[in-house]
């Protein structure tokens, strides 16, 4: 019975862990390839922190980087959103292996922190161009 317990916990997990995060709507398809993607990944873990910090959450999301946007989202359902008309604060830092995305301030203050699949620093400019920072 054990055995069997422990099997179906291992399935269950399993089957968490290939969750696909990655579609988009054909819209949504367009109106990013219309502005020129310059990053994509699919199925990444996100450190998500809300207001000053004493809350977070890691969640399994896909992001897509244009040169003016950037999309974090669960199969088309939008995570965080900077595209060139938003209004609030936004910075992009990398640290060693990770970038983070910091959005907003007080309490609807959010961020983002990610592992890319591959050059990191490639990663954190072209976000950091399209949030506008030079």
């Amino acid at each position: 019975m054990r055995r069997q317990v422990t099997s179906l916990v291992l399935a269950l997990v399993c089957i968490g862990c290939a969750q696909e995060t990655g579609h988009l709507t054909a819209d949504q398809e367009q109106r990013l390839a219309a502005q020129g993607i310059t990053h994509r990944a699919n199925n990444l873990m996100f450190h998500h922190t809300r207001g000053a910090g004493a809350r977070w959450d890691d969640i399994r999301a896909s992001i897509v980087v244009t040169q003016g946007t950037i999309l974090i989202h669960r199969n088309g359902e939008v995570e965080f959103l900077y595209e060139p008309r938003s209004r609030r604060a936004c910075e992009v830092h990398r640290d060693h292996e990770r970038v983070r995305i910091s959005a907003g301030t007080g309490r609807s203050a959010e961020a983002w922190s990610f592992t890319p699949p591959d050059d990191p620093q490639g990663w954190a400019v072209d976000m950091r161009h399209a949030v506008g920072a030079r």
